[in-house]
Parts: structure tokens; C-alpha cells; sequence
């Protein structure tokens, strides 16, 4: 007999539909954006950051989501993500309930996800993030209730939210978007927030290079999107090969929480030399103009000298999240 979990479908990327009115939308995956609906994230987000500025300033919170209520379900690790929504709530003047230790949840006795969020959506709760270590999760909680879900992301699958604040900070950085090159480096295989990326930049004119060893490869299928989407996309396997000059370089660190139980032995045997080949020096950031962006958490991947570099943009990445955050909460429940 196949159980109710065995028997999920998970979506495929046709599935998920645009965006075309935010109120109430679910934000699931970085397929359902396009350049109008990405403009409007963005203005929103500049006067999120403004709201945050005199909040800092008054010590007193906005009230654009007085009376409204998220619930933060993490059921993988997160201190960005979920403190990041949760502060933005905040700031909004909402209120925020919270599951972040799933040892002393129901998941640990095989809740379906189904029944867990159905629970929080009767306790008045108006918008639900989650992270989950399946693909697909947030679709499933997203047919389950009657509410928005934002993904915070799945498994190996996608991170939407993280590539909407990767893409403000570009636009931030570089002062534009079409025209650039973007290098990615690192593990390209789990790295979702590289996925969710791509093909936000596939939107527009641009070039990316993706540099990583072979068994941690962007996957083909995702390429091979981004090629009949009209990016011209280089793969290298060392920073070294990369000649052109490029506008942004990208790390990820080895998402070794990720890594299938059958991949370990192999990918454990070739990931010796993996610090050395794949880590940013102050030698290559001073001979390069490159805007240098990490989601974070980083390994050994950027040696911590490399925070004095005015092209070390990561932490700002982190801030600019909370202002992205705080703009999605607004419109989608439809208070900004």
C-alpha cells in the first residue's frame, strides 16, 4: 500500500505559474518572476530599507502588518533566513510565532507536513515560511492551507527568497544587471541558492560562468534551460580557467548536509584539495574588481582578511535580505 507521503508528486518547474498579482501569492520558486513583477519587489524594497533607517532612528516600529501574524516553520538549520523574515515581520510592526527545533516537534513522531501547517494556519496565522530538507515541501504546504507560503527553502531544490536578495545586491553593486558577467564557484550541484539565482539572471542580458569540479556540477537539466533561454553560460572546473573579467563572483561553500548517504565515500575521496582550489585569496581580490557575494554561512571558502575589501558585499547581502523580506511579507499580504 503506498502511504500519503510515498504518493506526493513532486512539482516540476512548468507547474509553477507567474506572479501576477502579489496579494495572497504563494512564493514557492524563482520560475514565477519576471522583470515587471521583479521591479516591483525592488521599489518596495528601497522604501523598506528607508522604513528601517527611521526605525533605527525613532526605536519605534511600523505598522504596516499590525494584527497579522507569521509562523517561521524550519525544519532545516537557518539563522539568516528565519531570523531575517522574523525581524522584517517585526519591523512591520506583525507578530510572529516560531518552530525551529524540530527534536521537540510533532515531525519527530511523522506528522505529515500536511497536518502540521493546517494546525498553524487555525491559530489565526496569516503567512507561513518554511524550510524543509525536501524539494518540493513548500508546494505541498502550500496546497495544504488556505494562506501564503514562502519556500525558505527545500532540500537541494530551490532558495527564492535568497536569490531575490542576491539579485537587489547586484543591482545594488554593479548599478545595473543586463550586461554583467556573474562567476559562480563551489559546490553547484546542492548549492540552491545558485539555482533560484541563475535563473532569476536568465531574465536578463547577462553571462555566467560556473566553476566547480566535476561531481559538483551545476545540474545538466538546469543548464541546459539557461542555454535555450538565450544565457551564454561557460563551465570551468578552476577559477584559473576563468580568463574574461566578470562582474561578480559568487561562493558556495560544500553543502555536505545535502550530500546523499550513497555520494559520501566518493565525493568525501574527492574533495581533498577542495579548500586550497576553491577558496578566494587577497591575491586574486586585489588584481580583480569583482564584486565578491556569499549567502553564508562560509566555511573556509573566504578567509575572514577578506572582509576589508570594499568588493566584500556579503554582509551586505545580509541586510538587503531583511529589507527583500520585509517587502515580500507587505505585498503579499497586501499591506504596501
Amino acid at each position: 500500500m503506498v502511504s500519503q507521503r510515498e504518493s506526493r508528486q513532486t512539482p516540476q518547474p512548468k507547474d509553477f505559474e507567474r506572479i501576477r498579482n502579489f496579494k495572497g501569492a504563494d512564493i514557492l520558486s524563482a520560475r514565477q518572476f519576471d522583470r515587471e513583477n521583479l521591479s516591483v519587489v525592488f521599489e518596495k524594497t528601497e522604501t523598506m530599507e528607508g522604513i528601517c533607517k527611521k526605525i533605527r532612528q525613532e526605536r519605534k516600529f511600523a505598522d504596516h502588518l499590525s494584527g497579522y501574524r507569521l509562523a517561521t516553520l524550519f525544519y532545516d538549520p537557518s539563522t539568516r533566513t528565519r531570523l531575517s523574515f522574523e525581524t522584517a515581520m517585526q519591523n512591520l510592526g506583525g507578530l510572529v510565532i516560531s518552530e525551529s527545533n524540530t527534536q521537540f516537534s510533532s515531525a519527530i513522531k511523522g506528522e505529515l507536513l500536511e497536518d502540521t501547517v493546517r494546525v498553524v494556519e487555525l491559530f489565526n496565522t496569516d503567512i507561513i515560511v518554511l524550510r524543509h530538507k525536501e524539494v518540493g515541501s513548500s508546494r505541498i504546504a502550500a496546497d495544504a492551507v488556505g494562506i501564503p507560503v514562502i519556500n525558505g527553502g527545500d532540500g537541494e531544490g530551490e532558495h527564492p527568497t535568497q536569490a531575490l536578495l542576491d539579485l537587489y545586491t547586484i543591482q545594488k553593486e554593479c548599478k545595473k544587471i543586463d550586461g554583467i558577467t556573474v562567476t559562480m564557484l563551489g559546490d553547484l550541484k546542492y548549492g540552491r541558492t545558485v539555482h533560484s539565482l541563475a535563473y532569476l539572471l536568465s531574465l536578463y542580458d547577462v553571462k555566467i560562468n560556473f566553476v566547480s569540479p566535476s561531481f559538483l556540477r551545476m545540474p545538466s537539466d538546469l543548464v541546459e534551460e539557461l542555454r535555450r533561454k538565450g544565457v551564454k553560460i561557460n563551465e570551468f572546473t578552476s577559477l584559473d580557467e576563468v580568463t574574461e573579467d566578470y562582474d561578480v563572483l559568487y561562493f558556495t561553500r560544500v553543502q555536505k548536509e545535502r550530500i546523499k548517504e550513497k555520494e559520501i565515500p566518493a565525493i568525501a575521496a574527492n574533495l581533498q584539495g577542495f579548500d586550497q582550489l576553491y577558496a578566494l585569496t587577497p591575491e586574486i581580490v586585489a588584481k580583480s574588481r569583482a564584486v565578491i557575494m556569499h549567502p553564508l554561512p562560509r566555511v573556509r571558502e573566504i578567509p575572514l582578511e577578506i572582509d576589508n575589501f570594499p568588493q566584500a558585499a556579503y554582509f551586505r547581502q545580509v541586510q538587503n535580505g531583511l529589507y527583500v523580506r520585509m517587502a515580500l511579507l507587505g505585498l503579499v499580504l497586501g499591506k504596501i
